[in-house]
């Protein structure tokens, strides 16, 4: 199923549980991840591909847009500024990517660029905090183009750019710095109207912390999280999908408010509930609703 993104309202793109990178320089990995449960894939021309084999993975990635698809298909192309960028989407544009994911992306100013560059129905995920200055951006990603579908974030890059020695605490936790990345992303996506996207779990055999990690992310108001490794899709799925549990006491909280129209707080199981409570349970109803029309492909949005 050759599928793309529509330019209609941001409604309508489809709210990613997983996306998972991919090099692409590996056709052989590419065949692989089309066989997982990931919603969608990040075919790779940045940091997994070396300069010499840039041609060869542009290649290969029009190539892999050209057959039929099961999930959504991302290409992050390399930065704006790296002079390689042209090239990128030169490549893989006429293959018909479903979305580009931005790098090195500092807000409104490079959210218009490169949605200048692109067909109006191609999506647009920034990677919104790997220089010092995107840190500052982060509230401007808002009414400029409804080609953004969401933002993520990265805590590998902007240590670098800055001297410091690593992101991490011993235990693997974000130091200060950095959880102060992530929450900027995650209020700056909701500003915009789109979905905050978790960054990645770089240890993918710890699947016990990645399942911490993921449900974490959850609760603080992310909707989907990139993976690094096939093995993590169907925990990070399982971490963004609403449990059976959670969409029956949704359920039954949106039952309350209809038997009460007019009424602004209301007791369900001793506790009061009232507009936010309502609203967050209408979101797990349409996310479950949304997923459980995914079949294969993730290709269902809310």
């Amino acid at each position: 199923m050759n599928a793309t993104v529509t330019d209609s309202a941001r409604a309508q793109f489809p709210r990613f549980r997983s996306l998972l990178f991919v090099p692409g320089d590996r056709p052989d990995r590419m065949a692989k991840a089309a066989q997982t449960p990931a919603d969608a894939l990040i075919l790779d021309l940045e940091d997994a591909v070396a300069p010499a084999a840039k041609p060869a993975a542009r290649a290969a990635i029009a190539q892999f847009l050209a057959a039929p698809r099961q999930q959504h298909l991302f290409i992050r192309v390399n930065p704006l500024d790296s002079g390689l960028v042209e090239a990128d989407l030169a490549a893989v544009l006429p293959a018909g990517p479903d979305g580009i994911v931005l790098p090195k992306a500092e807000g409104a100013a490079s959210l218009r660029a490169l949605a200048a560059m692109l067909p109006a129905h191609v999506a647009i995920l920034p990677i919104a905090t790997e220089t010092p200055s995107a840190l500052f951006t982060l509230g401007s990603y808002g009414s400029v183009t409804p080609q953004l579908c969401g933002l993520t974030w990265g805590a590998e890059d902007l240590p670098a750019a800055i001297g410091a020695a690593t992101s991490r605490e011993a235990d693997g936790s974000f130091t200060a710095p950095y959880q102060l990345a992530r929450s900027l992303t995650l209020f700056g996506a909701h500003a915009a109207g789109v979905a905050a996207i978790e960054t990645v779990y770089p240890d993918f055999r710890d699947e016990t912390g990645l399942a911490a990690y993921a449900a974490r992310g959850r609760r603080d108001g992310f909707s989907g999280m990139m993976a690094i490794h096939p093995a993590q899709v169907p925990i990070i799925n399982a971490a963004f999908t609403p449990s059976a549990e959670d969409v029956a006491n949704a359920e039954r909280l949106i039952a309350l408010f209809a038997a009460n129209p007019g009424v602004g707080a209301l007791n369900l199981d001793g506790r009061m509930v009232d507009a936010p409570h309502l609203k967050a349970a209408e979101r797990i109803v349409r996310q479950s609703l949304a997923q459980s029309g995914r079949g294969g492909g993730g290709l269902a949005g809310i």
